[in-house]
C-alpha cells in the first residue's frame, strides 16, 4: 500500500486529498470536502482526464486568435499532443461560436470547438 496526495480540481475548493492506494485500487481517502473528491481520486487512479482550453489562429478576423475548448475532457496523456496539433490550425474569418475546429482530436473521440465568434475584419480603404 502507498500513500498518495491529490489536489481535487472538481470544484473551486481544491481540497488536498490523501489517499491510500494499492495498485489502482482506492483503499482509504481523507481530506475531501464532498463525495466528488472520492470520485475524482478514483478517476485519477484509473483513467485521468482533463479539459483543454487554448486558442487557435484566425486569418482575416477582427481578432488574431479565437478561444477553443474540448467538448468533453480528454485523456490526460493526450492533452499536450492535441494542444500541439491545435497550434498548426488556422481558421479563416468569419468564425462562429461553437464551430468545430477539430473533430475526433487525434483519435480521442473528443471534438474541439470555438467558444466565441470572430467576425471578418473590414478591409482598409
Amino acid at each position: 500500500m502507498e500513500e498518495r496526495e491529490f489536489i481535487c480540481v472538481t470544484c473551486p475548493v481544491g481540497c488536498t486529498i490523501r489517499a491510500t492506494v494499492e495498485g489502482s485500487a482506492l483503499v482509504a481517502v481523507r481530506g475531501q470536502a464532498c463525495r466528488r473528491g472520492i470520485a475524482f481520486v478514483q478517476e485519477e487512479l484509473t483513467a485521468p482526464t482533463r479539459a483543454l482550453t487554448t486558442t487557435v489562429r484566425v486569418d482575416g478576423g477582427t481578432l488574431p486568435l479565437v478561444p477553443v475548448r474540448s467538448a468533453e475532457p480528454l485523456p490526460k496523456g493526450m492533452v499536450r499532443d492535441v494542444a500541439a496539433r491545435l497550434r498548426t490550425v488556422r481558421l479563416s474569418a468569419p468564425v462562429a461560436a461553437q464551430q468545430v475546429v477539430l473533430e475526433n482530436a487525434l483519435g480521442s473521440g473528443v471534438t474541439i470547438v470555438t467558444t466565441r465568434a470572430v467576425p471578418r475584419a473590414k478591409e482598409a480603404c
